[in-house]
């Protein structure tokens, strides 16, 4: 497996991570306010960069938007679920020495009573640790880039989740009108200091928390996910990432572009790869989805994993340089809003919100001069009408099948994840050369090495056992994270 370098910018300048594996590094010392504004822009970069490129390859695999090309061997081990402990170390390193520059800004944010600044590294400070406990599960958050613990604890998933959500209440907690010292603007490479968004970033995360429990522990999915609504809190009703206010963040040049397309088309300097895979694609052909022609060239899908058989003419994935990448976008703030409803409100307005999730994911791909809608698809008897009338688990089917479709490219992981706890897409019983085969079902991998279970994490890394004697024992990639209970 080629390493796989991730683009960290700040402030358009960008450099590659440090991979001492350090993840409690002294941090950078700075006046005071300093921090803020200097260090900030690397952390956001440093965060998408990792999930944009590591963690987006390995989830579109499993969430199976693509396939291994079977003329070419760059990412056989994910597909095959073959990740093992020295696979991939750069990514785990890369998103906590981004987690360090986000933690030095919360400390100094917090000290000066910089509440604009804390809210914001608070947030961001959560959604990376949320993506690495629910791929690692046990992780080190209470401790972690602290200058005086080297070896820090790992927390359990549980006590991750139990941290991040007493986190997110305090910061949103805070009077933001009482704020001192320097404004948010320009470093702030995602709302350019709106605070308003930021509060609805940190408010639809807290909701993607709760969503998460769903299963393991329904009473406390229920009462947070009430509690959250009935407040009147207010959600993302736009995209929370990169290259999206400001379209000249990525640009077509080496380690200036969307990390995805930096990391599978310009550092290997090949556009063979990455091929469709028959479980999306099949599914988009079988409901006669426009995205189909954005997500995918011409050609034909290869069956999951089956990167040995000799077909040619294999659709190549669709990636560019200038494509925003996502923390978390306003159609996955709808999905989550719909789902609410469904398990907790008797289904009122569920149907809105899905409608407009649905919708502003086809806005993504639609353009004055080659415009898509999904006004007919999403019309009584359309393919993804939703299903007012259908059972609770009929409604969340509808849901989460259009948020793995809206995941694409770059936010596979997070569709990985939500097929974990949900189920949906359901899994396939046949293979994919079966006329049995249903469109849009997972599929497992053709090359597997699990004995035909399908993965549910990635494995920590060598270094970190290794070096911390802390870490827990090496779990499989088959075992599920605490959460999974589905």
């Amino acid at each position: 497996m080629k390493k796989i370098t991730t683009i960290i910018a700040a402030m358009f300048l960008f450099v590659s991570c440090d991979e001492t594996f350090d993840i409690n590094r002294d941090p950078d010392t700075l006046p005071s306010g300093q921090a803020n504004s200097t260090i900030l822009p690397a952390g956001i970069a440093g965060l998408i960069g990792a999930q944009g490129s590591y963690y987006a390859l390995i989830g579109g695999f499993w969430s199976q938007f693509w396939t291994q090309n079977n003329t070419s061997n760059q990412y056989k081990d994910v597909d095959q679920y073959s990740i093992g402990t020295n696979d991939y170390q750069a990514g785990y390193t890369a998103m906590y020495d981004a987690l360090n520059d986000i933690r030095v800004v919360k400390r100094q944010a917090e000290a000066e009573g910089n509440w604009n600044y804390y809210l914001i590294a608070t947030v961001l400070e959560v959604e990376g640790s949320q993506v690495l406990t629910d791929l690692y599960d046990a992780v080190p958050y209470a401790e972690a880039n602290n200058a005086n613990i080297l070896q820090p604890k790992f927390n359990t998933g549980k006590e991750v989740y139990n941290l991040m959500i007493a986190d997110l209440k305090l910061a949103l907690s805070k009077d933001l009108s009482s704020s001192v010292g320097t404004a948010p603007a320009k470093d702030d490479f995602l709302f350019e200091g709106n605070m308003t968004n930021w509060t609805k970033f940190g408010n639809t995360l807290l909701l993607k928390l709760h969503m998460r429990l769903t299963q393991v522990d329904p009473a406390l999915a229920e009462s947070g996910i009430k509690e959250l609504i009935n407040s009147g809190a207010q959600f993302l009703d736009t995209d929370a990432g990169m290259n999206v206010i400001n379209k000249t963040q990525f640009v077509d040049a080496a380690d200036r572009s969307n990390p995805l397309f930096e990391t599978d088309r310009r550092q290997l300097n090949s556009t063979i790869n990455l091929k469709a895979s028959k479980t999306l694609f099949t599914y988009l052909t079988a409901n006669a989805d426009p995205r189909k022609a954005k997500y995918y060239e011409a050609g034909n899908a290869n069956n999951q994993g089956d990167f040995e058989n000799t077909a040619t003419g294999l659709a190549t994935v669709i990636l560019k340089f200038d494509t925003p990448a996502y923390f978390i976008t306003a159609e996955e703030s709808n999905f989550l809003q719909a789902e609410a409803l469904v398990r907790y409100f008797g289904g009122a307005g569920a149907k809105a919100k899905y409608d407009a999730a649905v919708k502003a994911n086809f806005a993504k791909y639609s353009s004055p001069t080659a415009p898509i809608d999904a006004t007919a698809l999403l019309a009584a008897g359309g393919a993804y009408e939703f299903p007012t009338t259908g059972t609770v688990d009929k409604q969340i089917e509808a849901i989460i099948t259009q948020k793995w479709i809206a995941s694409f490219p770059g936010n596979g992981y997070e569709s990985f994840l939500e097929q974990n706890r949900t189920g949906y897409p359901r899994e396939s019983a046949v293979a994919q050369t079966s006329d049995l085969y249903i469109p849009g079902q997972l599929a497992i991998s053709v090359e597997n090495v699990t004995s035909g279970v399908f993965p549910r994490r990635i494995i920590l890394p060598n270094t970190a056992k290794t070096r911390n004697p802390n870490a827990p024992a090496l779990a499989k990639i088959t075992d599920r994270v605490w959460w999974d209970v589905n």
